[in-house]
């Protein structure tokens, strides 16, 4: 079976992952250093929205701590989740922060004054997103954390409302990030972590997972 053992690790197993071929059989697993967590229970589905299986306590941690490893010593105020996924992760890593927790929502469910920012999601659907104006200072540094970076129009989104409130977009955090126009526009701009090992984002880019 494929798999897959993290750069300079001396350990002999290896995380089952999909096929670098793009071929399927492989099994659905992504690899992370501390372990083994499903990385096909975040991928986005076009026309159904997201299945939201259970992910193990364990495996919730790995995942989270893969994501903010690159962020160790940086200055972060706050986490901000994007709707919706994004707020599962984002709640997750702040509380392993010890930092606040901001909601980026689509636009309709916050009570109070917001600021919106229109964009075109992943599946091409026109959207807007809204953040509270009295949640973000100026010079506050903001880790943004969502589940996946497709297109990047969503991410855009929610940098475009941190910056124009002054905030500092800290960093993005993502379980993927594809090498698509926006995902490269955000990379290119901002500091990134996502969990996908070098070798297999042309699959993830490809959505040849390998799972099926």
């Amino acid at each position: 079976m494929p798999g897959w053992t993290p750069p300079g690790s001396t350990a002999t197993r290896k995380y089952p992952v999909p096929r670098v071929d793009g071929t399927v059989g492989a099994s659905g697993w992504a690899a992370s250093p501390r372990g083994c967590w499903g990385t096909q229970l975040w991928v986005p589905m076009v026309g159904c929205g997201h299945p939201a299986p259970p992910l193990s306590p364990q495996g919730l941690q790995d995942c989270v701590a893969d994501l903010l490893q690159p962020f160790q010593g940086e200055a972060i105020d706050m986490v901000a989740g994007i709707d919706a996924m994004g707020f599962i992760l984002g709640a997750a890593a702040a509380a392993t922060l010890r930092k606040a927790f901001l909601a980026i929502r689509k636009a309709g469910h916050l009570c109070v004054q917001t600021v919106a920012q229109p964009y075109t999601d992943y599946s091409g659907r026109e959207k807007v997103m809204e953040v509270r104006t009295d949640a973000i200072s100026p010079g506050l540094r903001i880790l943004l954390v969502d589940q996946w970076v497709e297109t990047g129009g969503t991410m855009r989104a929610a940098i475009e409302l941190v910056e124009r409130l002054g905030g500092v977009v800290a960093g993005v955090a993502a379980i993927c990030i594809e090498n698509s126009e926006g995902g490269k526009w955000i990379q290119e701009r901002y500091k990134c972590s996502h969990c996908v090992p070098p070798r297999l984002q042309p699959c993830f880019d490809q959505h040849q997972f390998g799972w099926d």
